[in-house]
């Protein structure tokens, strides 16, 4: 039982970090008044800066939980992806702003969220 609220409580942290780092970004952009590229290009900057600090979260769970070999790579797979969806709201935020609907809207946020990066 004690594992299990140590890792809840990691769990809502690393969260809260990831939101916080959304949000911050969001914050830093609008103190600056940036909008259009350059608003996007510092979302994105931003938010790359802030994504190490989810993996080595993710990578004190994995030590945590005394991981290694195929489990730990299992395990920082899905743990770094669970951490990302602090990106979609950002391409949601940029396909609004920039008014995108329909086919488009779906070329925009396969683009966005890397999907169409292996491709």
């Amino acid at each position: 039982m004690k594992k299990f609220v140590i890792a809840a409580v990691v769990s809502l942290f690393a969260a809260n970090m990831a939101f916080a780092a959304d949000a911050g970004c969001a914050a830093k952009a609008a103190e600056k008044k940036l909008a259009g590229a350059a608003k996007s290009s510092f979302m994105t900057k931003c938010e790359k800066d802030a994504a190490p600090a989810a993996a080595s979260s993710c990578e004190a769970k994995a030590a945590e939980k005394k991981l290694a070999g195929a489990a730990k790579s299992s395990f920082m797979t899905k743990c770094e992806k669970d951490a990302a969806p602090a990106a979609a709201p950002s391409c949601e935020a940029k396909a609004a702003e920039k008014k995108l609907a329909g086919a488009a809207k779906n070329s925009f946020m396969k683009k966005c969220s890397g999907e169409g990066a292996a491709k």
